[in-house]
């Protein structure tokens, strides 16, 4: 991890317009009003849901998805809200309150931006899957159940904000549950679902928030007793006007609390962003810049704060409708948020007027689409290892909450992994005869004899913590009560060797130095030789000791073992 000389930002708006062309942006104006009104309603339910008001989701959308298209490294994504950050928005809104979250997401950002500096855009996407997959279906399970309220009309407050407590108050008040506004919710739910069966251009929620909302209006106008909950009665009326930038208070207690959140934003808001970002590189064929893609998403983050936005990232539904729609440049995106921003200053009287059980019914579908069950029974078989990491995360992420989950998952999947590779590093053991070929795909095998008091040792993979022990235990158990006068360690096969590995080495070099034994490596590869060099490894085995192939070795250790034997020989006779 190293920031090199030159700075990897370069958005792809700017070399998209180097070449631009009318029919090009009548594609992307097109796309950008398509996505302008799928993000409509997400970007509305997404806010209300995070414990916010729909007017700070729709900002997010406009000033968030405006950023991430103007500074990304990627020409179609589609930067806003999304259901992934809802929990954790949730816990965050629910401890330290907006200002809090203000931030945190503001923290994010900068690590964001660091990430990319450091070029860590193609790192990050090597985080296990299994997790990923996890806290995903865990954050999908979590956003199901935030909308049994509102979908049920169950009418309670103060609702616990863990799982079980939550689900135990629902199980007791299921009896309460409000007719209208569960057939509200179901005939919401069932024209989302048809809605692709007719066409899949056709934006399923925002028909769904048209349609019943007028009829739940022409309903309250005829019974003027009916009581469906809209999202008037419980925000209020919906400001127009973008809220004015404003700071807030930095010190070293509140960074240090919420740096944790930060991180969790940090690190989902990256995958997400980047995997988006590598589906749509599938489909259009062309090749996102990381690092660039980070720093943008960085950039947002930092930005909507301000504005009192929750945090941004590439969402892959929109970025898929954008792509779907003709949209190829960033300008699609730009189009977006301002179509979002029109609606925003004309059409916002007109958002009050939508049930809230309806915003249930998208949230759920959403939850739905997000859970990737398909994918989970997948992993089911695959190794035990991953299975144990895709459940450790997942239910850590509903039973606790996202950060622990993403700690706790990494840690988990790192130590399976180490396991996994030292499971799969051997340790060999050769006398008298050793076949050079063995282990290779050379057809021609080439047989040395090694002398009586020589042993060889080969160490197949890399010589770190967890393989240093290993040899270790490998050299007492092979020993026994016959020492050796010579030793070659065969390392033709180690990548690298970490302070573990050079610290058992060394052991090993001087209690046989101690006890008479020569140690000969063998097959050192240039980095790992450096490294030894620079340890001083070199000193205490002897420059010429190191050996660059095996042959060479084998005839240094006879010639070695045969003058140790002499020697001892005559030691003897006199």
């Amino acid at each position: 991890m190293n920031l090199s000389g030159s700075i990897d930002f370069r958005p792809k708006l700017f070399s998209a317009l180097r070449h631009y062309s009318l029919s090009r942006l009548r594609d992307d104006v097109v796309a950008g009003i398509v996505v302008g009104i799928v993000a409509l309603p997400l970007a509305i339910a997404f806010g209300i849901a995070s414990g916010v008001s729909p007017t700070i989701g729709l900002v997010t959308a406009i000033i968030g998805g405006f950023l991430v298209s103007f500074f990304g490294g990627n020409s179609v994504q589609i930067g806003g809200p999304t259901g992934a950050f809802i929990v954790i928005v949730y816990n965050i809104i629910a401890q330290f309150g907006l200002h809090g979250l203000a931030i945190a997401t503001l923290m994010a950002g900068v690590i964001l931006v660091i990430m990319g500096l450091f070029h860590l855009g193609t790192v990050i996407k090597f985080i296990p899957y299994p997790i990923i997959v996890g806290f995903t279906a865990g954050i999908a399970l979590t956003i199901f159940s935030t909308q049994i309220n509102d979908f049920f009309g169950l009418g309670l407050v103060n609702i616990p904000g863990a799982f079980i407590p939550k689900w135990g108050l629902y199980l007791r008040s299921f009896g309460n549950v409000s007719w209208p506004t569960f057939a509200v919710g179901f005939v919401s739910l069932i024209i989302i679902i048809l809605t692709p069966k007719i066409s899949k251009k056709l934006p399923g929620a925002l028909i769904a928030i048209i349609v019943v909302t007028a009829c739940v209006c022409v309903a309250k106008s005829m019974m003027p007793g009916l009581h469906i909950e809209t999202i008037g009665e419980r925000f209020g009326s919906m400001s127009t006007d973008i809220p004015l930038p404003h700071g807030f208070d930095l010190n070293m207690t509140t960074i240090n609390l919420l740096l944790p959140s930060a991180f969790t934003i940090a690190v989902l808001g990256a995958i997400e962003s980047l995997l988006s970002a590598t589906v749509a590189d599938g489909v259009t064929g062309s090749r996102t810049n990381s690092n660039t893609e980070l720093i943008g998403q960085g950039i947002a983050n930092i930005c909507v704060p301000f504005f009192g936005g929750i945090p941004v990232t590439g969402a892959i539904a929109r970025t898929m409708t954008n792509i779907s729609n003709g949209g190829r440049t960033p300008m699609a995106g730009i189009v977006h948020a301002l179509v979002l921003l029109l609606i925003f200053l004309f059409a916002m009287p007109l958002i009050n007027y939508i049930p809230m059980a309806c915003l249930g019914a998208v949230l759920m579908v959403v939850a739905y689409n997000m859970s990737g069950w398909r994918t989970i029974v997948g992993i089911f078989r695959a190794p035990k290892s991953d299975i144990s990491v895709l459940l450790v995360t997942f239910f850590l992420t509903v039973i606790f909450d996202l950060t622990i989950a993403i700690e706790i998952g990494l840690l988990l999947a790192m130590v399976l992994f180490l396991r996994r590779v030292t499971e799969n590093t051997e340790i060999k053991v050769y006398s008298e005869k050793l076949d050079v070929a063995e282990g290779t795909d050379l057809d021609q095998h080439e047989v040395l004899d090694v002398a009586p008091g020589v042993s060889v040792y080969e160490i197949d993979g890399p010589f770190f913590f967890g393989v240093a022990t290993k040899f270790d235990e490998m050299m007492r158990a092979t020993v026994g009560n016959v020492k050796p006068l010579v030793r070659i360690i065969r390392m033709r096969k180690v990548a690298f060797i970490d302070a573990t590995g050079l610290h058992n080495l060394e052991m090993l070099i001087n209690s046989s130095n101690s006890e008479g034994i020569h140690i000969v490596l063998s097959g050192v590869k240039d980095n790992v030789r450096d490294v030894l060099v620079h340890a001083g490894i070199d000193r205490l085995v002897g420059a010429d000791h190191i050996c660059s192939h095996i042959s060479q070795s084998v005839v240094m250790a006879n010639g070695l073992a045969e003058r140790l034997r002499r020697d001892r020989d005559e030691r003897a006779k006199q």
